[in-house]
């Protein structure tokens, strides 16, 4: 497995056939994908890219913290799901975000996730929410050190 930058159309096709919902294309573009602060990463297989997450610089009002990223639109291909691609991805923005003079991430995690979010030092914040047309999630955050 390799990460590395990507650049944003690369994230498309895999956001589309995970987090596509009914061909709505706000479910896998979103708002700043094309910010000078944001960045995306990309895990590859052979050459193939199978897993994908992107960063926003994106402060959220909720924490008393200045500088923030958010983590949105992470993804991955079916067939290789559960084999460690999003904790590299992860494992691989956590400095780059640091370096930004950044020293918290949130995201708002699926449920089903929030085990996955947990077991890479992310902690809960506030209540389960409803996102229309996609499901329960909850605010989920790290700060980095």
């Amino acid at each position: 497995m390799i990460v590395k930058r990507i650049h944003l159309k690369d994230t498309y096709k895999i956001r589309r056939s995970v987090l596509g919902i009914n061909g709505n294309e706000s479910s896998y573009k979103f708002v700043a994908d094309d910010e000078s602060d944001t960045f995306h990463l990309g895990a590859f297989v052979e050459n193939n890219l199978v897993s994908v997450a992107s960063f926003y610089f994106n402060p959220n009002p909720k924490f008393n913290i200045d500088n923030q990223y958010q983590l949105q639109g992470m993804a991955t291909l079916e067939s290789y799901r559960k084999q460690g691609f999003s904790r590299e991805l992860l494992n691989v923005a956590f400095p780059i975000i640091k370096q930004n003079f950044c020293n918290l991430i949130w995201c708002n995690a699926r449920i089903e996730a929030r085990a996955f979010y947990e077991k890479l030092g992310f902690e809960s914040f506030e209540d389960e929410f409803e996102i229309e047309g996609i499901g329960r999630h909850i605010l989920m955050y790290r700060e980095i050190n």
